[in-house]
């Protein structure tokens, strides 16, 4: 099928990975593994040097202090005869103790210290294919963000081949599908606001969806208005440019089970009338965080051919003030007919949210996985790494568990009983807001509850913090955008497209 013409300004550059029986000929450097042992330094054998040239490599590495503990990255020039400039060690720590995030925070690592390098042969895939694959994409990615200069030579990402088995192709590939799908989720939400846009955004996703065979949905705010989506167009009214709802569907024959997936698409968030301070404000471009990742998490389902049936519906709005936005005090009408008494306006991604719930309930889901950069309360509460997740018990604690497992860092949370009445409004069925500072995001997800289609497991995970990097990249975690939970959703579709159909 031919590429899609309707792309982003600028698209983050990442290493291109290749598998392949034997090392290339021509490579310009080796990336091979170091371990830290009791008495020092542990270099294990490689089908990439000899016996020889192992030893002459050890020796040139204890020569410059390289331990081999985790994350710790050394270039030497190469043994005679290894055919390539030079080789890279990356530690991996002890070798009792090496998991696949081990593996992929060292790969990723590695994958900084490779711009510029050229054709790179790793023996990486020997301890963990997959960990290594995912640590070397989700590492080596950088977005450069829309400059006038080209990309400098010193700059450039690497080609990294792994020499390893070729019946691991469908290991190897299923691990390239999701690690650039957590790309296209980083893409999206380090776009600039003036390029991605309701409209903008859904005419990108109607062509990326397209691409890959999914069924796809867009409503403008005239047929959003005449369905009754009132929380979208609640948020959208204050801007120039409209909301949309989007919705993606992988139908595939064999399906078993369903998934709804929902996920905020705040283009970009002022808090409208209850405006935020202006220091910081530039970073509500990843406002749409969670949106970005569910059609990253689809487009992934496709690609792997899982035969589950996913929806993801998207509601697509800009947080302005103006003449026109929506006031604190406001009474406003949610599609499936609730009402919300609106306190404050910078708590706009419930109230979007609130319309997609309820319209991805009327498709009767098996499940219902919801994310959005919800509250600043998960930061106080969790750090800006480990998300918070809230809904059906089982479903919150086993997502929790799997998010960890692949190294999205979650933590379930309970919804409190006392918020069901505090959650009233003397004016409206509900508020949108809770007036104490304590328990923001717990409120947040009792108010998500309501909308929840009745006997439909539910889990709602807000990645507030860990959606961005505001710091240094470490790991295979770059500056800005993270793709947060990109790989939890795969991992759990994965799963679900594995279960028995329902009696």
């Amino acid at each position: 099928m031919a590429a899609s013409t309707v792309d982003l300004p600028a698209r983050g550059s990442f290493p291109e990975v290749k598998l392949a029986k034997k090392a290339p000929k021509k490579a310009d450097a080796l990336l091979v593994v170091a371990f830290k042992g009791e008495e020092g330094l542990e270099l294990p054998a490689s089908s990439l040097l000899g016996g020889s040239a192992t030893r002459a490599l050890y020796e040139s590495l204890t020569a410059v202090g390289a331990t081999g503990k985790a994350n710790e990255v050394t270039r030497v020039p190469a043994p005679a005869k290894a055919g390539v400039a030079s080789v890279i060690a990356v530690g991996l720590g002890d070798a009792d103790e090496l998991d696949d995030e081990t593996m992929r925070r060292a790969a990723g690592t590695a994958a900084r210290a490779l711009k510029g390098v050229g054709t790179v042969a790793t023996s990486l895939g020997d301890f963990g294919l997959a960990a290594a694959v995912e640590g070397i994409i989700l590492g080596g990615y950088n977005h450069r963000g829309i400059r006038s200069s080209e990309l400098a030579d010193k700059e450039a990402p690497a080609t990294v081949v792994f020499a390893d088995d070729k019946s691991k192709a469908k290991e190897f590939e299923a691990a390239k599908i999701g690690a650039e799908s957590v790309l296209l989720a980083r893409d999206l939400v380090n776009t600039p606001s003036n390029f991605l846009y309701p409209e903008s955004y859904a005419e990108f996703l109607r062509a990326q969806g397209e691409e890959v065979g999914l069924d796809v949905e867009i409503l403008d705010e005239k047929e959003l208005k005449k369905q009754g989506f009132g929380g979208i167009l609640s948020v959208g009214q204050g801007s120039a440019r409209p909301p949309r709802l989007v919705r993606l569907t992988w139908a595939p024959r064999k399906a078993k089970r369903s998934v709804a997936l929902v996920g905020k698409g705040i283009t970009f968030d002022t808090g409208g009338i209850s405006l935020k301070p202006g220091s910081g404000m530039w970073d509500m471009i990843s406002d749409m965080g969670g949106s970005a990742a569910m059609a990253a998490s689809i487009i992934a389902a496709a690609k792997l051919e899982l035969p589950v049936k996913v929806t993801a519906t998207l509601p697509l709005a800009e947080n302005m003030p103006s003449g026109s936005a929506t006031r604190p005090g406001d009474v406003i009408t949610h599609y499936g007919g609730k009402t919300s008494e609106v306190l404050n306006t910078d708590a706009e991604g419930r109230l979007v949210l609130a319309d997609a719930i309820a319209r991805a309930s009327e498709d009767n889901p098996d499940y219902l996985l919801e994310t959005a950069t919800l509250t600043g309360a998960q930061m106080v509460a969790l750090g800006d790494r480990t998300a918070g997740i809230m809904g059906s018990d089982e479903l919150r604690d086993h997502l929790a568990e799997l998010g960890r497992s692949v190294g999205e860092n979650a933590w379930a949370m309970p919804l409190l009983e006392e918020h069901d009445e505090q959650l009233k409004s003397g004016n409206a069925d509900m508020r949108n807001i809770h007036v104490k500072r304590e328990g923001g995001m717990e409120f947040a997800g009792t108010y998500l509850k309501q909308f929840v289609g009745e006997g439909i497991e539910w889990a709602h995970i807000d990645i507030a913090g860990p959606s961005m990097n505001g710091g240094s990249a470490w790991g295979y975690t770059p500056k800005q955008a993270t793709g947060v939970p990109v790989r939890t959703i795969i991992a759990a579709l994965t799963e679900i497209s594995q279960q028995k159909k329902k009696k």
